[in-house]
């Protein structure tokens, strides 16, 4: 099964916004705020200079006990496009900086009970003020890959 977070997630910056703002996302469970969990696959924060980035875990400090480390990569198809996540490829210890209508596929921390992580694809949708929304699809099915509606084949 897929999960879908909703028409929209927003996440606020991590630094200048008020602590129950959530500040990073799960593909587990969407939205998150950072000061009641670590469980998340990155957080998004605004630089001093303006520029708009995601924080993979391992850049904030947060590293894996399992050696797969959360990350994400930059994809030029259309989100409805995106049916597949790679295998490999993905930034897990640099911040990545966000613009308007990228698109980036998202693998996660290992939670699944079979040592694997899950994924997920976004879409940035919008920037307002110190926050960022996109919509986001994410296969909680372990061991897949398939990032299309519906039950999942691969």
């Amino acid at each position: 099964f897929h999960e879908d977070h909703g028409a929209a997630v927003t996440l606020g910056a991590l630094e200048g916004t008020p602590i129950q703002t959530p500040s990073a996302f799960s593909i587990l469970n969407g939205a998150v705020r950072t000061d009641q969990t670590t469980e998340f696959e990155f957080a998004y924060n605004v630089e001093a200079s303006g520029r708009r980035v995601f924080l993979p875990r391992k850049v904030l400090g947060l590293t894996s006990s399992t050696g797969v480390e959360p990350g994400l990569q930059a994809s030029t198809a259309t989100f409805d496009e995106i049916t597949v996540a790679p295998s490999n490829g993905y930034i897990t210890d640099s911040a990545v900086t966000v613009e308007l209508g990228q698109r980036w596929v998202v693998r996660s921390r290992v939670f699944c009970p079979i040592g694997v992580p899950q994924y997920g694809k976004i879409e940035i949708l919008s920037f307002e003020d110190s926050t960022v929304t996109f919509k986001s699809l994410a296969d909680n099915n372990c061991g897949y890959k398939g990032l299309e509606p519906g039950l999942p084949d691969r």
